[in-house]
């Protein structure tokens, strides 16, 4: 697999030209959004009689709704239509809503921005499933992480830019009204000549049958995405990010002001470290993910947003200043620095989060429905994010501070994330395996792309040590279900783990033939389903660092199910504290070091008719070479 930056996208036509579509869609979203919060915070009295915390509280509820009555149509357009295509029709619909915005900029008409808010809330439901179905159709399985990084750093960037610049604009006199009405043409004129350029993504359904009841589309999108259980969950767990982080951002405006005692250049230094801290984290995923859906960096976020977002309380406790502050004078005070680094590691920890969740719904979604099910998605964040305005308002009401909201709010995250986990328990086994490869072990990878990523297969591989199935785990593009000894099944909790994995217990046949059997019908099973196996064939752990003998099960295997066979060899796991040395596996672990270096070296798939046990005992033997 290429191991190439993921800036290198930015480059070239497949990507580049979708990416500054999306990227000036979210920019000018936040330019008139913003400008016109600020006009009815500032200058009201110039623009309307209401009241301005009933239009301040509207306007972000009237860009949420058309997420929950259009995103199941949008979702089948996305489906049926080309994807440029519709991108394009899309960035023509912004300019006509900025042009009918900019005749409410000049006549100073509310009403009219207000429905251009709106209408902005329509131009992000409808591109919003074309976001995230395009990628997979033009980036490698390699590539998706990093391309989802670049994405989501770029939306956070272009949210950031346009809230400042919108703020900015505004205010300039005289021209602040025509600055921003005239600029947000421009911006989405740029969008528009931008998506110009985007390739041809052929429509995945063609012939679909659009459905225009949003309602039992909706019922239907999510009832489909529920019968693939870690999609469903993965959907759920980005809806929930979705509710941290709206709970945390409605704070900052009030947190800057009566908690801080800052300015609205304070409130901008919280939000401006937040979205860098997205953006960096998002970055990060390719890296640490090692070029691939990595899903055990999910609960790696999760356990970072609450232990930082507790933390965040505890660091505003240590803050003690009263007077008025600006951005700068801010960083003088004692707790500054350390509530602005809560921030933005909150942030780091949210794209390490999000970013590989859309990568996974991404790959297991089936392709003809993707779109559609990234528009149940968008369904469920905006009625999480409803949900999170509530839970603000309910906990403000009943005595608590905002300190004590980012408290509360890190403690149910806590849960929610152990229950997302119980439940699939994938998350935590590859969260494990990838902290033991990237802690205890330095983990190379040779030719693991012939792991299949779809359809049965079969793999064998030595057996050194008990750590070898989360090694191998670690490096599969999708779970295994591996053939292990039934005492070790059985032992406690890890049998729980062991089960949720859905392992496959086997015994000898002289001791055991009804659950030798059992094993075999259900190998059978996974093989039909189109699942991964993975057996040891030597049935032990090797007692001298050599190859055992490899047994005939892998026969008895592929005769009832015909499907390649995989050889795989371990290197550098003997004499680790995990195998079974004779020696002194304490002297030769710390002979090796902490960070002793290991590989998982894949070979040929081979075909089943031509396959033997001692054929593939050779095979395994020549991968590992002379090296243990």
């Amino acid at each position: 697999m290429s191991q190439h930056s993921q800036f290198t996208l930015l480059k070239e036509r497949r990507f580049a030209p979708f990416f500054w579509t999306q990227f000036f869609g979210a920019f000018n979203d936040n330019v008139f959004k913003t400008a016109l919060l600020t006009v009815l915070t500032y200058d009201a009295l110039t623009w309307t009689t209401m009241e301005v915390g009933l239009l301040n509280n509207l306007i972000p509820g009237l860009f949420i709704l058309p997420f929950v009555l259009f995103s199941a149509t949008s979702g089948q357009l996305a489906d049926k239509f080309e994807k440029g295509k519709v991108a394009r029709y899309v960035k023509l619909l912004e300019i006509v809503i900025m042009a009918i915005a900019a005749y409410g900029w000049m006549t100073k008409n509310i009403w009219i921005l207000v429905a251009a808010v709106a209408g902005m809330g329509i131009h992000s439901t409808l591109f919003g499933p074309v976001k995230y179905a395009y990628l997979p159709q033009h980036l490698r399985s390699d590539e998706l992480v990093g391309g989802n990084g670049v994405i989501e750093m770029g939306t956070f960037v272009g949210i950031l830019l346009g809230e400042i610049l919108g703020a900015m604009l505004v205010v300039h006199k005289p021209w602040g009204v025509e600055l921003v009405a005239g600029g947000c043409i421009l911006i989405a004129v740029l969008g528009w000549l931008f998506s110009l350029r985007i390739p041809a993504s052929p429509a995945p359904v063609p012939d679909l049958n659009i459905n225009w009841n949003p309602a039992t589309e909706t019922v239907r999108n999510i009832s489909f995405s529920r019968k693939n259980r870690p999609v469903f969950l993965s959907l759920l767990a980005n809806s929930w990010f979705w509710f941290y982080g709206a709970i945390l951002l409605a704070q900052f405006p009030l947190y800057a002001k009566d908690y801080l005692h800052g300015d609205h250049s304070v409130f901008v230094l919280l939000l401006t470290i937040f979205s860098f801290g997205i953006g960096a984290g998002s970055l990060l995923c390719e890296r640490l993910s090692g070029h691939k859906v990595e899903i055990g960096l999910v609960p790696f976020g999760a356990i970072g947003l609450s232990i930082f977002g507790f933390d965040l309380y505890l660091s505003s406790l240590m803050y003690t200043n009263t007077a008025a502050v600006t951005a700068m004078s801010f960083l003088d005070q004692v707790g500054s620095y350390k509530i602005l680094f809560d921030i933005f590691m909150i942030g780091i920890f949210g794209g390490l989060y999000i970013v590989p969740l859309f990568a996974l719904i991404q790959t297991r979604c089936d392709p003809q429905h993707l779109s559609r099910t990234i528009a149940g998605m968008n369904i469920m964040n905006a009625l999480f994010m409803v949900v999170a305005a509530l839970a603000a308002m309910l906990m403000l009401k009943q005595g608590f501070t905002i300190p004590q909201i980012f408290m509360a709010t890190a403690i149910l995250n806590a849960l929610v994330a152990i229950y997302i986990f119980s439940v699939v328990p994938e998350f935590l086994m590859r969260f494990v395996a990838w902290i033991l490869i990237h802690t205890v072990h330095r983990v190379k990878g040779v030719n693991v792309d012939k792991i299949p990523a779809e359809g049965a297969a079969v793999l064998v591989c030595n057996h050194v040590s008990y750590m070898d199935a989360i090694v191998i785990m670690a490096y599969s593009p999708r779970p295994i279900r591996f053939v292990m000894d039934h005492n070790i099944f059985k032992i406690p909790f890890l049998s729980w783990v062991f089960r949720t994995a859905k392992a496959i217990p086997i015994a000898p046949a002289k001791e055991n033939p009804w659950l030798m059997e059992k094993s075999f019908i259900d190998v059978a099973q996974a093989l039909h389903e189109g699942d991964l196996v993975c057996i040891f064939p030597e049935g032990k752990l090797t007692r001298d660092g050599e190859i055992n003998e490899f047994k005939g099960g892998v026969m008895k295997i592929v005769e009832r199910t015909p499907v390649p066979v995989i050889p795989m060899a371990l290197r550098g796991l003997w004499g680790s504290l995990l195998s079974r040395d004779k020696g002194n596996p304490f002297h030769r672990s710390f002979r090796r070091g902490p960070f002793s270096r290991l590989e998982l070296i894949v070979g040929e798939p081979q075909d089943p008719d031509k396959i033997s046990p001692e054929g593939l005992q050779q095979q395994v033997k020549e991968l590992r070479g002379d090296w243990k």
